[in-house]
Order: structure tokens, then sequence, then C-alpha cells
């Protein structure tokens, strides 16, 4: 189970790491970032599918998608300078706790 956590923490981060990226590969014009923004996303769907054989598809992919939106939204605040109103940090803030409610449901199902 901590080899799973691990790989899809990995998964959140290549997945991040992409998305953060896909600026530089403006909309798909420039071949070689848009080759690293590809080969991220299927990095990060391969470890999600390895992930999903020890979690449950529906926490790994809340997950998933729940820290990696909200990382983006940070990562986008921080060094892409985008806005950051109060409106859209409690809206991430109500994304993290959906995934903290999830995994806490499933901790105890």
């Amino acid at each position: 189970m901590l080899g799973a956590v691990v790989m899809l923490s990995v998964a959140i981060g290549v997945e991040v790491g992409a998305t953060a990226l896909l600026p530089k590969a403006a909309g798909f014009t420039h071949p070689f970032w848009s080759l690293v923004v590809v080969a991220g996303y299927g990095v990060s769907i391969w470890l999600l599918a390895l992930v999903v054989r020890s979690i449950p598809v529906s926490i790994a992919y809340a997950v998933w998608a729940g820290v990696g939106t909200a990382a983006v939204a940070v990562i986008g605040f921080a060094f892409l300078g985008e806005s950051m109103s109060w409106f859209k940090a409690a809206s991430l803030a109500m994304i993290v706790l959906g995934v903290l409610g999830l995994n806490l449901v499933a901790a105890h199902a």
C-alpha cells in the first residue's frame, strides 16, 4: 500500500509538471515542449494505472485529480502570473477537503 501511495504521489507530480509546461508547448506548436507534455501525461496515466491495482480507482483518481488541480492552481498563481481571489482559494480548499473526506471514508469502509 505504501508503494502505491508513493507511486500515486509521483504520478501527481509528473502530471502537475506536464500541465505547468503546457504554456511552453504553445498550443503544441513547439515540438520539444509538446513532446515533454505528452510524455508527462503518458507516464502519469501509466503510473495511475499501476496504482489502481492496490487503491480503489474512485479514491486514486479523486486524489490524482484533486491534488493535481490544486497544485496546478497554486503553481499558476506563484509562477505563471495567474490571479488568486478569495473565491478561487476557497474553492481549492474545498477540493482538498473533498479528497480528504474520500480518504477518510475509504479508511473506515
